[in-house]
């Protein structure tokens, strides 16, 4: 199997969990040159914010690095505040927790979104 499938397999049985829960989610994807984060209803229907390294004020400067990272994790926290979501569980994607998933989630942690 390749490396892409492993990572949506794991992503898959994630999710059906977050699922059983029934809290809102933080969807982390990631690739070589972007950070993406959304937050999505219990069920997935719905997106209530999101933010990316795509966005106006992210994008001057390097996009693919850690300090990127931490700005989409702040970003993110701050329109989840705005939309009334204080707390989320954490959807990595299958992606391994270190690098820019971790600043990621530390940064928004840091800006007052519970996992």
């Amino acid at each position: 199997m390749s490396a892409n499938t492993e990572r949506l397999r794991r992503a898959r049985k994630v999710r059906m969990k977050i699922r059983k829960l029934g809290t809102d989610r933080l969807c982390v994807h990631r690739t070589p040159r972007h950070m993406y984060a959304q937050i999505t209803t219990a069920d997935g229907s719905k997106v209530i914010a999101s933010a990316s390294t795509l966005d106006k004020d992210l994008r001057q400067g390097a996009t693919g690095n850690v300090e990127a990272a931490k700005k989409v994790g702040q970003l993110i926290a701050e329109r989840a505040k705005a939309a009334g979501v204080e707390k989320v569980a954490f959807d990595r994607s299958g992606y391994r927790y270190h690098g820019r998933v971790q600043a990621l989630a530390d940064a928004a942690r840091e800006a007052g979104l519970q996992f």
